[in-house]
């Protein structure tokens, strides 16, 4: 991973945006796509087929759908069978091996063979994406995209391709085949990429490291050190997925696109519910504008909208991945959420600022302890830890792992908040803040590419999801 993020950016991104620059624009998308393909097949070259069958047959579906757009009842019959081939794809490469175990431990006596398959990268991603355009077109709010090329190249655009964020159609149409590249916009991407650089390596990874030593240290952590190790990892996927998205947006900008923003400082939340509107943004836009409102939102009364909520929370917790702790995890914020709604958010408006953050970040933390262990007795195991089952001193090596880490754990935390933005857009001199600008990039990829060197850890949390 170290070795091909060290290629990534000093090889094969340099070569990519010479030849895309150097082809006339009408060819360009030709170009990203022949890229996309190379880029995806450079990580597993076999999966390169089914993206490829995804988005002939997603493209087949719309043109079909635009086509007999006025035969409703055959373009809904055209849209579930579009919907079902792209979910049963999703379903046997991500979920076949947990659909079988879990049969197997309610009907013992079906006794299924249990399959193991692969799971291609960023499977989950580009699914959503192509369902959001054949959706989107039997509904009639996107036109049918007839150009093959620009559509899979849509679908397989390598800045958000492998981690998100999940990009709908609506919101890229005009960009496949009309945009105007800037200057401005590529040193803006550069900014970007470098800014989600930065946290992805110098922060995401240490904190990492430090969780990692935390629960391998078993009983010795005691509680305070099980709290410093959770709240590690709580800031490891945060810059880990926050630092790909902002990679993947500044990305976009350097060939032309503008791609939503996937997260707003979730750790700042007053409430769970204000949470989810700032946390894996694109995801949440997803499933409210395809599952949540069509089910019927909350324009049914509030038993159907607590029943939706389930529905959308048990998927929810899903997609991240096909084992019983994921369900839980969505489920756990499920009922966070139906509580908020029913009468807690109204106390929490009320009450002070200070209590109704510390209360959500108590929540969310122990929500990614949910999140990570997905041996369910790790899991209980791991909260006995954090509420004292082992005592609440923390060994003299664990001691001296956490006080090296207390100044990495404040920058995470300052980060984590508007506060670093804030000052920078004080900031009103134009000659000052391009100072900044560059002397801040430049620092960037000096001390990413030095830790990238030095050290062989630079796990990507989210493409296994």
């Amino acid at each position: 991973m170290v070795f091909s993020s060290l290629i990534f950016l000093f090889l094969f991104l340099p070569i990519v945006l010479v030849l895309y620059y150097l082809t006339p624009r009408r060819f360009r998308n030709v170009t990203l796509f022949v890229v996309d393909l190379v880029f995806y097949a450079w990580g597993e070259p076999i999966f390169v087929i089914l993206m490829l069958v995804s988005i002939l047959v997603n493209y087949i579906a719309g043109v079909l759908l635009g086509k007999y757009r006025e035969r409703k009842k055959l373009s809904k019959w055209i849209l579930i069978a579009d919907v079902v081939v792209n979910l049963g794809l999703l379903g046997f490469f991500k979920y076949a091996g947990f659909i079988g175990e879990t049969l197997n431990l309610v009907l013992p006596f079906l006794n299924l063979p249990v399959i193991e398959v692969a799971l291609p990268i960023g499977i989950s991603f580009y699914t959503f994406q192509t369902m959001s355009y054949t959706i989107d077109v039997y509904r009639n709010t996107v036109k049918v995209q007839k150009n093959l090329i620009a559509f899979g190249t849509y679908v397989s655009l390598f800045p958000q391709l492998i981690a998100g964020p999940i990009v709908r159609y609506e919101d890229v149409a005009a960009q496949m085949m009309d945009r105007r590249e800037s200057l401005a916009q590529f040193t803006e991407g550069v900014k970007v990429f470098l800014v989600g650089l930065a946290k992805k390596i110098l922060i995401a990874n240490e904190m990492g490291n430090l969780w990692d030593t935390i629960r391998s240290s078993g009983s010795d952590s005691g509680v305070l050190g099980a709290w410093v190790g959770i709240i590690a990892y709580t800031f490891q996927i945060y810059f880990d997925f926050s630092g790909y998205s902002d990679m993947a947006i500044g990305l976009g900008k350097m060939f032309g696109f503008e791609f939503i923003k996937n997260f707003d400082y979730p750790y700042i939340s007053k409430s769970i519910t204000e949470f989810w509107r700032r946390w894996h943004i694109s995801l949440g836009t997803w499933f409210r504008e395809y599952v949540y409102i069509p089910l019927g939102g909350n324009r049914k009364g509030l038993p159907r909208q607590i029943l939706n909520l389930a529905v959308v929370w048990f998927l929810t917790g899903l997609w991240h991945g096909a084992s019983w702790n994921f369900i839980l995890w969505g489920l756990y914020f499920g009922v966070l959420l139906v509580i908020e709604k029913t009468f807690l958010l109204k106390l929490l408006k009320k009450a002070p600022a200070a209590i109704a953050h510390l209360y959500s970040l108590l929540l969310i933390v122990l929500g990614w302890v949910l999140f990570y262990f997905e041996d369910l007795g790790q899991l209980g195991e791991f909260v006995g830890r954090l509420f004292g089952a082992d005592g609440l001193r923390m060994s003299d090596s664990v001691a001296a792992v956490v006080l090296s880490y207390i100044p990495l754990l404040i920058v995470a935390a300052v980060v984590s908040t508007p506060l670093m933005n804030t000052l920078y857009h004080k900031i009103k001199n134009n000659a000052v803040r391009l100072v900044a600008d560059n002397a801040g990039c430049i620092l960037s990829l000096l001390l990413c590419t030095s830790k990238l060197v030095s050290s062989a850890y630079n796990p990507f949390l989210y493409f296994k999801f």
